[in-house]
């Protein structure tokens, strides 16, 4: 029960991080797109996160190292190309299917800690593995989807999404827990915005975009998919590990998913609400495996 807490900070921040891609998507109707967006998202958080942390900075002298300020950095790196190929991908295909191949940073958390850290994954997880992959499918629509409707593109920036928000949990799960929430969302959005400058400063710097409008898009934004999301995750995540919370993240398809339904008319199938059900089934099982077996 004394985890209550934090196990309820990540299941939050997982549903309102869920929301993004019908409301990104939907920002591209008015003209903006994911450089623009996900770079001052990430900016106005890290500001928004610097004001707070500064406020509250009573008795912290000393607990952030250079170490970890550098960590974290890479930690708001990884976070940053998330959102960025995330949103990149709705340009290209359904919010629909973005968050469903989102969702394979499961598996591939398996992978490169086979990769990194060389453990093998099990006999179970492998089979679990191959539920989520059919259960991909049919949430995809991918069999009875119209070849119009499949961008390769969006698709592989999708991947990409998924494999930088592996990186982001493993490392967030890892970063020393004395430092404060407050100080460790700050640096991590630091961390995103400088990389998202570094890779987009040509279209950032462009000032056609920058109007009322898109302000009040990207506070939005930066608000409920970032700066609240991020300081949840850097609160929670160390406290109850990456295996908990890879399972209490997968609220982020349904979220997703229902989301898309309602903001963006998209039509769901029953085909795929069984996908759905399967793949949220095999993750959590997968999780709750590895969690038990760490423990044991």
């Amino acid at each position: 029960m004394k985890n209550l807490k934090y196990i309820f900070m990540v299941l939050l921040g997982g549903t309102m991080y869920g929301t993004m891609s019908s409301f990104v998507k939907l920002s591209y109707t008015k003209g903006f797109n994911a450089a623009e967006i996900s770079f001052w998202q990430a900016f106005i958080a890290a500001l928004l996160l610097a004001i707070y942390a500064f406020s509250t900075r009573k008795n912290i002298k000393g607990k952030l190292t250079f170490g970890n300020f550098i960590f974290l950095l890479f930690t708001g790196s990884a976070i940053g190309l998330t959102n960025f190929f995330y949103y990149e991908s709705v340009s290209y295909i359904s919010a629909s299917l973005a968050i469903v191949i989102l969702m394979q940073f499961t598996w591939f958390s398996l992978l490169l800690e086979w990769l990194i850290f060389k453990s093998k994954p099990s006999k179970p997880e492998l089979i679990t593995v191959s539920f989520i992959l059919v259960g991909t499918i049919m949430a995809g629509n991918i069999l009875g989807a119209e070849a119009w409707e499949f961008s390769m593109k969006g698709v592989l920036f999708a991947l990409s999404s998924s494999l930088t928000y592996t990186v982001y949990i493993i490392a967030n799960s890892r970063v020393s827990k004395s430092v404060r929430w407050q100080t460790k969302s700050m640096v991590i959005m630091m961390g995103s915005s400088l990389c998202l400058f570094s890779i987009n400063s040509e279209i950032i710097l462009s000032s056609d975009y920058l109007n009322d409008k898109f302000f009040c898009w990207a506070i939005f934004l930066a608000v409920v998919g970032t700066t609240v999301p991020t300081a949840l995750f850097a609160s929670g995540i160390s406290k109850i590990g990456a295996g908990i919370s890879s399972i209490l993240m997968t609220v982020e398809l349904p979220v997703a998913i229902i989301c898309a339904r309602i903001v963006l008319k998209e039509q769901i199938g029953s085909l795929q609400v069984v996908g759905i059900v399967i793949m949220l089934a095999s993750i959590c099982i997968m999780n709750y495996y590895k969690v038990y077996k760490s423990k044991r």
